[in-house]
């Protein structure tokens, strides 16, 4: 009678330490490989904060021309991996600014829903005081037109028509000169921001008091003009 030679079969191992001893071979390669996508993707998430946290901080103390290699160099990354992220400035502008262009809308919203018009009006300017003044690159985004800030110019646009219809409300109620309008808000902050740019060092807070004192009419200036103390930036984490 004949007998086949026995085949050289050997069933996969399960477990560490062969079969029975828990999750079977396969189901281990698999946890593997997923180990070792996963890797990657956390460092790559980790690189993508690290870049936004950079040019966040940068834009702000330097404006939104900064070149994408100096934020690299801040970053501690390569610029191929900040193009990686970011292929062009508007996609790192964009997201580097969306958080506090977002914080900029709420804080518009709570003045305009503010029924006190004097106090919307301080309000107004004291947030923006408090946003924009002290970051230059927000401020180029939403005062100015930079072109790499194109992704809020809707923003921009709303900003400027909210301010129109406050200057409006507090001047139809008596509460600043009749004589002041939006346009002298705007010049007045933009001297502001310029002042800010040659002297650093200048107390914000009462430049921002001195602007509403000389767009006050009467009494409807006090006492809040000195007693709102201005926040200082948020920095971004990576």
């Amino acid at each position: 009678m004949f007998t086949s030679p026995a085949r050289n079969f050997r069933a996969p191992p399960y477990g560490k330490h062969g079969c029975g001893a828990g999750v079977p071979y396969q189901a281990e390669v698999r946890i593997a490989e997923i180990e070792v996508t996963r890797k990657p993707r956390m460092d790559a998430e980790r690189n993508r904060r690290r870049i936004i946290a950079t040019a966040r901080a940068a834009f702000a103390d330097e404006g939104l021309d900064l070149p994408m290699r100096e934020i690299a160099r801040r970053a501690g990354l390569g610029i191929a991996t900040v193009h990686r992220h970011f292929p062009a400035r508007t996609d790192l502008v964009t997201a580097a600014l969306a958080e506090l262009v977002a914080e900029c809308r709420g804080d518009m919203q709570a003045s305009l829903s503010e029924p006190d018009p004097w106090r919307a009006l301080s309000g107004a300017v004291h947030s923006f005081a408090e946003h924009r003044l002290q970051d230059r690159g927000l401020n180029e985004a939403l005062f100015g037109s930079h072109p790499s800030a194109a992704a809020f110019a809707v923003d921009r646009r709303e900003q400027a028509r909210a301010m129109e219809q406050l200057v409006d409300r507090a001047r139809e109620a008596g509460a600043v000169r009749p004589d002041v309008t939006v346009e002298d808000v705007r010049v007045c902050l933009s001297a502001i921001a310029s002042f800010r740019l040659a002297h650093p060092a200048a107390d914000l807070q009462r430049l921002v008091e001195l602007l509403l004192i000389g767009l006050a009419a009467g009494d409807s200036a006090s006492p809040e003009i000195s007693t709102r103390p201005l926040r200082a930036r948020r920095q971004a984490t990576p």
